[in-house]
């Protein structure tokens, strides 16, 4: 539900969490979104991070384990500027009286949600229904990282794509199973969700790649959440993400803007486009890729897959974890 900065775009949406995807009888990868709307984390959504989705909830919306404000309406942490509650006494998510300044918890569960229907969208695709699904050019992996992975990369081809998707790891959210700030493996963002075999879907996954006719989309990996020294974010993230999907678009459409790196392609040198940005950005420190923080990455990739993966581990990707200890140990 991106709100672009960069002149010429206009983003619209299928749906914002599950795609069902499959290859048509052409070979174009399509997708359809199995939900009939949104079913969002309601902490930290307000008029300023996602509008769309503000404006998605105003009616026909359940709400679950958030606040209730004294005339009946909804209230979560991230509300303050767009429904003020100083001086006023709220039901927290347990039942219990809540106030700003004199409550230690929070008001909201860290993973309340709200569910709204997809015709509430002001920016719903015109082909959100349509059965044939929609084409897909990219497939974008992401990851909460505070430090050491790029701000987004392209893998090298398909099986390293399915590689990286793989050997995802992110910081915990209150949606997942772990506490506090924990690196996590997360492979594909599905850990939770996985139905069966992790080898057989990393097989299916790479099986793609061998049917002849198959259009390939290309693979990337963002990170919107790299850390400069003082723990601040160095990206601002929200509607400026739009510059990152228009070089994702450029590569797409065979640009020769990338160079290749020990993880994958990124950016050549002032092919994000920065210009307007309201405060200048580390770009060097963004896509910096740190020897040791890669090397213990590699390690943590090989652990987990021993520890998951003992049997069934598809030898392309213990091929492409081999390849990247290689590449990183000449960083």
């Amino acid at each position: 539900m991106l709100i672009p900065t960069l002149p010429g775009y206009k983003v619209e949406t299928v749906g914002d969490d599950i795609a069902w995807l499959k290859f048509d009888r052409n070979g174009v990868l399509r997708a359809i979104n199995p939900e009939a709307g949104f079913f969002g984390v309601a902490p930290g959504t307000s008029l300023e991070s996602n509008p769309n989705a503000m404006a998605t909830i105003t009616r026909n919306t359940i709400f679950t384990n958030v606040a209730e404000t004294p005339d009946g309406g909804f209230w979560w942490e991230g509300l303050e500027l767009d429904i003020p509650v100083d001086g006023k006494t709220l039901i927290d998510w347990t039942g219990k009286p809540w106030t700003k300044d004199g409550s230690k918890k929070p008001a909201a569960h860290p993973n309340s949600r709200f569910c709204a229907p997809i015709v509430n969208c002001p920016v719903k695709d015109p082909q959100w229904e349509d059965p044939e699904g929609v084409p897909i050019s990219a497939v974008i992996f992401g990851g909460r990282r505070p430090e050491g992975v790029p701000l987004v990369y392209e893998a090298l081809n398909w099986e390293h794509g399915v590689f990286m998707g793989s050997a995802m790891r992110s910081e915990a959210t209150a949606a997942a199973e772990y506490s506090g700030k924990a690196i996590m493996h997360d492979p594909f963002a599905m850990r939770p969700f996985f139905g069966y075999n992790f080898g057989h879907y990393l097989d299916h996954w790479l099986s793609f790649g061998k049917q002849s006719g198959n259009k390939l989309p290309k693979i990337f990996h963002v990170n919107w959440f790299r850390k400069d020294a003082a723990g601040k974010f160095i990206w601002p993230g929200f509607g400026e993400n739009c510059r990152v999907l228009d070089w994702i678009v450029r590569r797409v459409d065979g640009e020769n803007c990338a160079v290749k790196s020990a993880i994958g392609y990124l950016p050549a040198p002032g092919a994000i486009n920065t210009d307007g940005l309201e405060s200048p950005i580390d770009m060097d420190e963004l896509f910096r890729l740190p020897k040791d923080f890669w090397t213990q990455e590699a390690l943590a990739i090989g652990k987990f897959y021993d520890e998951q993966l003992p049997e069934d581990l598809p030898a392309e990707m213990r091929n492409q974890l081999d390849g990247l200890k290689e590449r990183v140990q000449q960083l």
